[in-house]
């Protein structure tokens, strides 16, 4: 049975959620599910924008039968051509055979990569400015590169002010019966996973992400469309400025966060007395985390959150501790940086990881790092404690 949304009078989310997927792009957990985003505009000609995850296409495809209710399809847009959205494409035009796909020239480079029908016969190729009008509705088109693939783009309904923003302002989770991000309690239940969603999948792309934001705030936009997560009609602004320091690697939060790893005990003991002492000198926002049990999804969205951070890490094997070397990378992938950070390290013999640690984070761009290393040889001693207080007095000035 079709599910639908209407959107404005003429749009309708025909897309479809998956709750039993548990990693997304086979990586990322999504305890939450998350929703594929497809949309049709009825108007003298008929336009879906976007299609499907395959692992829901029955439902999209009901969804899609049900909006047009017997009209053809005139045209497919391709805001991105990553699989997840595309999957279903050839599908879609063994059902549809007369439809016309718009995209770019990458978009259709990637099209053929993946599909073995006839792609050129059925090709509109735009570029960045062009226009198609499809009745009362003229749709724009403008490239956002590398947000977070080369052909990625978006689309501008001038008509209904509706920007159709493909993988930009998307989020991790299933949708619950409401559509709209005003529907919910986003900040509470939503911005997390918008965060960690933003910060894993367009992390790395924050320069790209600003400029594709320069092009966003030239346009009157009343709605946006993502391709995962809720539609934002209202308190756009409050998002956009989220994205905007997410993009600039701007620290969301005056906080503190501690990430530890530790073997029998010892270093997880030095970080409590750590956060302790932090909570008496007047930190109210400080949160830790074992990386070992905790995935690098979440403690990178933390690390982009958070203006201060402490690595603590037991040597290992010479090097540093496997779960913690691997965050690491991951957030030097991902270019974090501008915050202050303080490395912690244990041994019992032949310590080695703070140096290692503070090499890594040397490479990230305007980090404040802590000279002093704090070094555990296997358990925390009580002439150490002004070594904490060190930390303490560097992170709360």
């Amino acid at each position: 049975m079709y599910c639908v949304k209407n959107v404005t009078e003429d749009l309708y989310w025909v897309g479809a959620s998956d709750r039993r997927l548990a990693l997304f792009e086979n990586i990322y957990p999504i305890p939450k599910g998350v929703s594929y985003n497809s949309y049709v505009l009825l108007d003298e000609k008929t336009v879906l924008l976007d299609t499907v995850d395959k692992a829901v296409s029955g439902q999209f495809f009901e969804n899609l039968e049900h909006v047009l209710s017997g009209r053809n399809l005139d045209y497919v847009i391709i805001n991105h051509m990553e699989p997840d959205h595309c999957a279903t494409l050839g599908e879609v035009v063994l059902r549809y055979p007369n439809v016309k796909i718009v995209g770019n020239a990458k978009t259709f480079a990637m099209i053929k990569q993946f599909f073995s029908f006839d792609v050129d016969s059925r090709a509109v190729v735009i570029k960045e400015g062009d226009t198609l009008n499809t009745g009362k509705h003229t749709l724009a088109f403008a490239m956002i590169p590398m947000v977070h693939w080369p052909e990625a783009m978006v689309t501008y309904d001038a008509y209904d002010k509706v920007l159709f923003s493909a993988d930009a302002f998307g989020t991790f989770g299933a949708l619950n019966g409401n559509l709209f991000a005003d529907e919910v309690n986003f900040e509470e239940e939503w911005l997390a996973e918008a965060r960690r969603y933003l910060t894993n999948i367009v992390g790395k792309y924050g320069t790209q992400v600003q400029a594709a934001l320069k092009k966003a705030s030239a346009l009157d936009i009343a709605v946006i469309c993502p391709l995962h997560g809720p539609v934002w009609r209202e308190n756009l602004g409050w998002f956009i400025e989220k994205y905007q320091k997410w993009s600039t690697y701007t620290p969301e939060d005056h906080a503190v966060l501690i990430l530890y790893a530790s073997i029998y005990g010892n270093t997880e003991n030095a970080v409590n007395v750590l956060a302790g002492k932090l909570g008496d000198k007047g930190e109210k926002n400080i949160a830790v985390y074992d990386v070992s049990v905790t995935d690098p999804s979440y403690l990178l969205a933390e690390a982009f959150r958070c203006d201060r951070i402490v690595f603590a890490s037991p040597t290992y094997n010479a090097g540093i501790f496997p779960k913690m070397e691997t965050l690491l990378t991951e957030l030097k992938a991902h270019n974090l940086q501008n915050r202050k950070v303080a490395v912690m390290e244990n041994g019992t013999w032949a310590v080695s990881a703070g140096k290692q640690m503070k090499e890594i984070l040397s490479q990230m761009k305007n980090m404040e790092i802590y000279e002093d290393t704090l070094t555990v040889k296997s358990a925390l001693k009580q002439d150490q404690m002004e070594a904490i207080d060190g930390i303490v007095e560097f992170l709360t000035k």
